[in-house]
């Protein structure tokens, strides 16, 4: 299947991955346009099969990318409204506890645009 070519030019983040300064972090970010959209696409489907939900960290080992990845697609979810942290936490790779997400329902995202 033949990709279209998408026009980067006139986006910019929080719609493209980003970074606060150039250098190493911009390259980093650039690396990663074309591939976020399928990995938010991957967390979105990886947690519709956990409902109760699970740690970015247990997230990055189910789908098998790195965490460095997975992480920032999970900010860029919570900004979407798609998916919301839970009261439980679970320690991760490096020891701490780190939230459980869950998918925002639909019954969720219904009363967000009612309420404003």
């Amino acid at each position: 299947m033949i990709q279209p070519e998408l026009d980067f030019s006139r986006m910019k983040y929080p719609d493209l991955p980003g970074a606060k300064t150039g250098g190493a972090s911009q390259a980093a970010a650039d690396s990663m346009i074309r591939s976020a959209g399928k990995l938010r696409r991957q967390v979105v489907e990886t947690l519709q099969q956990f409902p109760l939900g699970m740690t970015a960290d247990e997230c990055a080992a189910y789908i098998g990318v790195s965490i460095l990845a997975i992480r920032p697609r999970f900010s860029e979810l919570v900004r979407d409204g798609q998916i919301t942290g839970t009261p439980e936490r679970r320690l991760n790779g490096s020891g701490r506890a780190a939230t459980v997400w869950r998918l925002v329902s639909a019954e969720e995202k219904g009363s967000i645009s009612t309420d404003a």
